[in-house]
């Protein structure tokens, strides 16, 4: 650690907390965001916060993030507090500012840091290991929805502009196949087919957001289960975490992308797409826990377009997919030259499943509504 080209205990002292520093260990399991537990003593007791290095080549302005995140978990903070729940403190990641007063620190090396409240006695997962689990991290999410269905989301900052703005990610589509970068279009004639087919579907929620015919919420848009803090006793899920990509949105992303990934039968690269379906019983888990959490927040037709939010999550990160294959591989992380089309085949077949099941669908969610 002495080679690092910055000191933590003289970072962590730019920020309003109490106690004294004794030390720090470096968390190894982040994806963008360097992170580190810092130890303090506060009158003889031990107190944890987290510090994290921002990332700022993928978030380019720390303001925007950080006034998004600050304002959705003081919502959550307070809304907490009002309806008396155990233990509110570990039920929102709490962020602390330094002493200029922002929420971020800038170093002598120009790194980006912030520091919030480290959470005692929870655990994450990375897969889903029953229909229990599953069920437990529809909740969570779903509680996420309830306790902002009161904040207005267009007061948010859009920091990944047009994120899920699936008709901006068709027209993207359309011009990486005119302009067939990598020159692949032949190899992909029937992937290029299925996508420009479906056209109509991407401009469907976009739509009714211009017609004011969906509420603008809060989404999360990265509902992987490992962003959910579960409680060691419980097995509840607790806390959202990861809330950089915090912003205005559906309620149905969130939830479509929660069952892209989830109630797949397969994995998002799987080469054999025989294997690829939608799990009826995954989806009515998370739908039966979603809904338990989230069914009063969200008007009728939110709920009545939850299973094609499932289905134009899928279809946009297959496009998205696609898109990168045309285009040389520029934007996703591959393992192998076809990866990117592999992903893609992923997601659309389990679409077309989706499809096929979608009355079914439609039906397991009217049964919790």
């Amino acid at each position: 650690m002495a080679n690092m080209p910055f000191n933590i205990e003289e970072i962590s002292e730019q920020f309003s907390l109490k106690g004294n520093f004794t030390g720090y260990e470096k968390i190894n399991n982040g994806h963008i965001n360097s992170t580190y537990n810092l130890i303090f003593d506060e009158d003889g007791q031990v107190k944890k916060y987290v510090l994290q290095k921002i990332n700022t080549n993928v978030f380019k302005n720390p303001d925007y993030l950080m006034s998004n995140i600050v304002a959705v978990t003081e919502h959550i903070r307070k809304k907490n507090a009002e309806s008396n729940v155990d233990c509110p403190e570990r039920r929102t990641l709490r962020f602390f500012p330094c002493l200029s007063g922002k929420y971020y620190y800038i170093d002598s090396n120009n790194e980006c840091w912030r520091t919030y409240i480290y959470v005692d006695d929870v655990y994450t997962l990375n897969a889903i290991e029953s229909a229990e689990v599953f069920s437990n991290a529809g909740a969570a999410f779903g509680e996420f929805q309830n306790l902002l269905s009161d904040f207005d989301g267009s007061s948010l900052f859009e920091t990944i502009e047009n994120f899920h703005h699936t008709a901006s990610r068709f027209e993207a589509l359309k011009k990486a196949i005119e302009k067939n970068k990598a020159g692949r279009l032949d190899e992909v004639k029937d992937e290029v087919e299925f996508a420009l087919q479906r056209e109509a579907d991407t401009h469907i929620l976009v739509d009714m957001i211009a017609e004011g015919k969906l509420p603008l919420r809060v989404t999360h848009n990265d509902t992987k289960l490992n962003n959910i803090l579960f409680d060691n006793i419980s097995n509840k899920g607790i806390c959202i975490i990861d809330l950089d990509t915090v912003m205005p949105g559906l309620s149905m992303y969130d939830f479509g992308d929660s069952i892209r990934f989830g109630a797949n039968t397969a994995a998002e690269d799987e080469k054999d797409v025989s294997k690829v379906s939608l799990s009826l019983p995954l989806y009515e888990a998370y739908v039966k826990g979603y809904l338990s959490s989230a069914k009063d927040a969200l008007t009728d037709l939110e709920k009545e377009l939850l299973p094609f939010g499932a289905k134009i999550m899928t279809y946009e990160c297959g496009i998205r997919f696609l898109t990168d294959y045309l285009n040389g591989d520029v934007y996703f992380k591959i393992g192998y030259p076809e990866h990117n089309l592999v992903r893609c085949r992923t997601q659309f077949a389990l679409v077309k499943d989706m499809e096929d099941k979608m009355e079914k669908m439609m039906e397991i969610t009217k049964k919790y509504c």
